[in-house]
């Protein structure tokens, strides 16, 4: 019962942070998006965690958490971790003229990156970071429709499903060892459904899991710059 009221007060303080965000003043563009790569066997992660909990209530703000894998050596396996999600930070890093990946960072739109645990750094990118000019999106039926325009570039047409909730996981090993560490906006689910060329389109959208949100991201190839993103 005492390991069930430490995860029960985790989660409870965390919910009380991402509840004190401070709303967007304007929350009529695309939504900006952040991406952080973390990781429960990173122990200057759950700050950074914090911090996507925080930017979340914002409505201009898609937060999404990806957990990935190459710290689960150090003898904690990241419950949400998945190959594909450390693969799609592996392939922002050139582009992003990073040496090469670590936790915890947060990509905004596909353009910029800084550590995650660092919130002003954050709140700065956000403030700087230029509303989406891509393609229309519409969640619609089980598709996702896809406006057309001038350009000829090819992007890729990206499904996300992840999990607004707040989940606080108890972790027994590795650099958090017995702490628990709350999570939201967790990503479940990342597919490439298809190429966009610059007409009008449409993608269908497998059945989602209960609980889980949909979010469509238009974005250039190879860890290249967002385009558009919606979320439901």
């Amino acid at each position: 019962m005492a390991h069930v009221n430490e995860i029960q007060k985790a989660a409870f303080a965390f919910s009380v942070v991402v509840g004190m965000a401070m709303p967007a003043h304007a929350a009529d563009r695309s939504p900006t998006v952040v991406e952080l790569f973390t990781s429960q066997g990173c122990s200057s992660c759950p700050p950074a965690n914090a911090n996507l909990g925080r930017i979340s209530r914002r409505p201009d703000v898609l937060a999404l958490s990806f957990s990935v894998t190459y710290w689960d050596y150090l003898g904690w396996k990241d419950t949400f971790g998945k190959p594909e999600f450390t693969k799609r930070q592996i392939t922002y890093e050139p582009a992003l003229n990073q040496p090469g990946p670590y936790t915890p960072q947060m990509v905004v739109n596909g353009l910029a990156t800084t550590v995650g645990n660092r919130l002003d750094d954050v709140e700065a990118l956000l403030a700087a970071a230029q509303p989406l000019n891509g393609p229309s999106l519409a969640l619609r039926g089980g598709t996702v429709q896809v406006g057309s325009s001038e350009t000829t570039l090819p992007a890729d047409v990206w499904l996300i499903r992840y999990d607004p909730a707040i989940e606080a996981v108890p972790v027994a090993r590795g650099e958090n060892r017995g702490s628990t560490l709350p999570h939201t906006h967790v990503v479940r689910r990342l597919d490439r459904l298809g190429m966009w060329n610059g007409r009008r389109a449409s993608f269908t959208l497998p059945a989602s899991e209960h609980g889980l949100k949909t979010a469509v991201l238009v974005q250039r190839p190879n860890g290249g710059p967002i385009l558009s993103a919606v979320t439901d």
